[in-house]
């Protein structure tokens, strides 16, 4: 299915939004992270079920969405508060939500907030906000190596440095991160130009760089949701080559959720790329299911 994209105004901003599928159809949501926009999820609707209707905007600071410079409005749940603005303003009550990266944080804490409005929840490479024992056993294997799978993120929260030296080396910077798979086109090479252009926006790596530099202000926030049960059916799927997202991370997911289904692919981070048919051909198969 080809989407289309036009910009949603609301309260708490301009956003940019992806539409594609039937327009009667059941919404699904869906999420990108750092680096990507909703670009990313162009691949993935190409295979879903036509019947579906995909909405997939641009995250704060990303993509064509607007640059807020206040560091507050990167907390994950505010993100999340702007994503229900934008469902509210297309007078959707109940949808699927799909979540990748920081877009699976921010899907998780608007599962949290409208759990009566998520029929679904399906979420891609990144950790589980109340699970308490995947967070601690994730957390002895990233010391094991010295945490230097998230160098990226601790350049990032240093003050002035991202944009003063990502400035004009947008692409070098981008491409970095889609590694010998971007290379040698298992990553499409459209969409890491689409990242390109989008991080080459003015105040995008200061934008970019909140997600990070906010996670001081997201921290006491989630340590009020360990123990808490998702209660929609959640399909989580799992990059086997991940690099950033231990297995460990995975441990004592099953306390998280009423009911959970676990899959995993040979790809890395990027999964819904790398991995775009089959990524799609899982969630057609979950999506359908009832329950």
């Amino acid at each position: 299915m080809a989407m289309k994209t036009n910009k949603i105004t609301v309260p708490r901003g301009v956003f940019n939004v992806r539409e594609g599928g039937n327009p009667n159809g059941i919404p699904v949501v869906m999420l990108h992270g750092w680096p990507e926009s909703s670009h990313c999820w162009e691949g993935v609707a190409e295979f879903l079920d036509p019947a579906l209707r995909v909405i997939a905007p641009d995250l704060r600071g990303l993509g064509d969405s607007e640059r807020t410079m206040k560091i507050e409005a990167y907390q994950k749940v505010e993100l999340a508060k702007d994503i229900i603005a934008i469902i509210d303003a297309l007078n959707i009550n109940y949808f699927f939500l799909v979540g990748h990266d920081w877009g699976g944080i921010v899907a998780q804490e608007a599962a949290l907030l409208v759990p009566e409005r998520v029929k679904k929840l399906v979420i891609m490479n990144i950790p589980i906000l109340t699970n308490v024992a995947g967070g601690m056993e994730a957390a002895k294997a990233l010391a094991a190596m010295r945490f230097l799978p998230y160098w990226y993120q601790y350049f990032q929260m240093q003050p002035g440095l991202p944009e003063a030296m990502i400035k004009g080396n947008e692409e070098v910077w981008v491409r970095y991160f889609f590694g010998k798979k971007g290379r040698d086109g298992i990553i499409p090479a459209d969409s890491i130009a689409e990242y390109v252009r989008c991080y080459s926006i003015e105040n995008t790596a200061a934008t970019a760089a909140s997600y990070y530099r906010a996670m001081g202000l997201d921290a006491p926030h989630w340590a009020t949701l360990a123990g808490k049960k998702f209660p929609m059916p959640t399909l989580y799927i799992y990059g086997k080559e991940e690099i950033t997202i231990v297995p460990e991370n995975l441990i004592g997911l099953e306390n998280c959720f009423d009911s959970i289904q676990v899959e995993k692919l040979q790809a890395g981070h990027f999964i819904q790329e790398e991995k775009a048919q089959e990524v799609a051909v899982l969630m057609n198969d979950f999506l359908r299911k009832d329950g």
